[in-house]
Order: structure tokens, then C-alpha cells, then sequence
């Protein structure tokens, strides 16, 4: 819990920061915000890092349904990527472009989860069938 608190007056103190620079330098601003953004996406990555031993052992006790954690392993990836550059777009002020890199992360998700509707779609055909 202290790290979250840790992390979260990082991210207050680089953002008054930040917004100190932007009526001069507009550009450090957006500097410091990518910085910012990049420390706390590392911070993030090391606790996603924890889950993923955790998900070592649910993989144990799936056996055969392996593939189905490892796609939401990339469903997962794909969203916290696309939401954090995004993010960094929306502050840079290019909208048009985060709303692109959204775009991109639903259709990624979505086709990264068709071999699992596929699946589905099988095992109900093998019982009406």
C-alpha cells in the first residue's frame, strides 16, 4: 500500500511540475510528463511481473486450457500499452492520434480473442452435432 502512495505523489509532484513548465516551455512539459509516465509504466511492469508467476501456477491446474491464459496475457499487454500511449498522445494534445492507437487496442483485443469464440463456437457444435 505504501508503494501506491509512493507512486501516486510521484505522479502529483511530476504534474505540478509539469505544469509550471508549460506556460514557458510548453515542450518540458510534455517531457516531463512522458518521463513521468515511463517511471511509473517500469513501476507497473515489476508488479505485472508478480502476476505473472501467479499465473504460472493457475497454468499448472489448467493443464490443457494453457492457451486461453496466454491469450489473456496479451489481452491484458495490449490494453495497458494502447491506454498508456494513448494517454501520453491525449496529453501531447493529439487527440486524433490517441483515439487511432484506441481503435487499434479494441481490434487488437478482439482478435487476439477469436481463436477463444472459435473454441467455443467447436464445442458447441460437437454437442448439437
Amino acid at each position: 500500500m505504501s508503494e501506491i502512495v509512493k507512486i501516486g505523489i510521484l505522479g502529483i509532484v511530476g504534474v505540478l511540475i509539469a505544469v509550471q513548465f508549460k506556460a514557458q516551455k510548453p515542450e518540458y512539459a510534455v517531457y516531463i510528463g512522458l518521463a513521468l509516465g515511463i517511471l511509473i509504466f517500469c513501476y507497473a511492469i515489476k508488479k505485472f511481473e508478480a502476476v505473472i508467476s501467479q499465473f504460472d501456477l493457475i497454468r499448472k491446474y489448467l493443464g490443457t486450457g494453457e492457451s486461453y491464459l496466454a491469450v489473456l496475457l496479451k489481452v491484458i499487454g495490449i490494453t495497458y500499452i494502447c491506454e498508456f500511449s494513448a494517454g501520453i498522445c491525449k496529453d501531447a494534445g493529439y487527440g486524433t492520434v490517441a483515439e487511432q492507437i484506441e481503435v487499434l487496442g479494441k481490434l487488437s483485443v478482439m482478435f487476439a480473442g477469436l481463436p477463444i469464440l472459435f473454441a467455443v463456437i467447436e464445442q458447441m457444435q460437437s454437442f448439437v452435432g
